[in-house]
Formats: structure tokens, C-alpha cells, sequence
């Protein structure tokens, strides 16, 4: 299943600015529309790779994975 997010992105005093909506913290501003919508796949992979470092780091060594649908 491929997890779809929605970007929020505008143009602003000459230049673009973006944040994703369902993930605090992810916001980029680049030059051109282009290269924010990538700037912004690009930072939300890391994220999402730092969350889920994180999460299963604090699990510890015995943990169950279950995948939720909402």
C-alpha cells in the first residue's frame, strides 16, 4: 500500500513555500514550484525514515508491526 500525503504549496514574495499537512515539521522553500514539490518528497522520506528509526528504537527488542488503515 502507498501512503499518499497532501502538500500545501504557494508562491510568496517571489519564491515558493510548502509544508506538508499531515506530517508537523515538514516545510521547505525553494525557487521554482519544481523543485519545492521535490525538495518536499525528499524531506518527507527522511522523516518518515527518522520516525520510524526512532519508533523502532524505543520499541526495544521484542516488538509486534501491524499496519493500520484509517
Amino acid at each position: 500500500m502507498k501512503a499518499t500525503y497532501t502538500a500545501i504549496v504557494k508562491e510568496d514574495a517571489g519564491c515558493w513555500i510548502g509544508w506538508i499537512e499531515e506530517v508537523p515539521g515538514v516545510n521547505c522553500q525553494e525557487q521554482t514550484r519544481e523543485e519545492l514539490v521535490e525538495s518536499l518528497r525528499v524531506t518527507l522520506r527522511e522523516a518518515l525514515e527518522m520516525n520510524r528509526a526512532d519508533a523502532l528504537g524505543a520499541a526495544g527488542q521484542e516488538y509486534e508491526e501491524l499496519e493500520l488503515a484509517v
